[in-house]
């Protein structure tokens, strides 16, 4: 029997950011026990995380410093590099871009296509441009994916 291929997911960083927002309200807690309960599944060698260029350009630009030393540690020990055609995924960055993406968005869109399986987001209006657009993988925020894979 053949073993079955990992799931490849790309965290956008404002997902991947949530644990640093106010866990005041009830939607950033469930965002962030969710997000913690992905990573808690990539732990386990049932999904993986693809990283991309865009990643680090955005993570990079974070201001705080422990915030951002965070998710860099993150994405080092958990992240695969994306595989990805160049050309190929510059052209449909740019795609993106001229149905209104912004630039961070659509790069990250076009690598989550070309690398992986999910693209997971807490961004409610990318995640609706995502799909009124029909990008080429399903776009869910982290509580919806957990529940759309029936993680526990």
């Amino acid at each position: 029997m053949a073993k079955e291929q990992i799931k490849k997911l790309y965290l956008d960083v404002c997902a991947l950011c949530r644990p640093f927002d106010d866990q005041g309200a009830m939607r950033i807690r469930l965002e962030t026990d969710a997000l913690y309960l992905i990573l808690q599944n990539v732990h386990d060698g049932l999904y993986a995380v693809v990283v991309s260029p865009a990643h680090i350009n955005e993570v990079e630009a974070i201001e705080d410093a422990s915030e951002r030393f965070a998710i860099l540690t993150l994405l080092k020990r958990y992240g695969m590099s994306a595989v990805y055609d160049e050309p190929t995924t510059r052209k449909r960055a740019e795609q993106l871009y001229a149905l209104k993406f912004g630039i961070a968005d659509a790069a990250h869109i076009a690598f989550a296509e070309a690398a992986a399986d999910f693209f997971i987001s807490c961004d409610d209006k990318l995640l609706k441009q995502c799909r009124r657009h029909s990008v080429r993988l399903p776009a869910l925020n982290p509580v919806e994916f957990c529940v759309t894979e029936n993680l526990r």
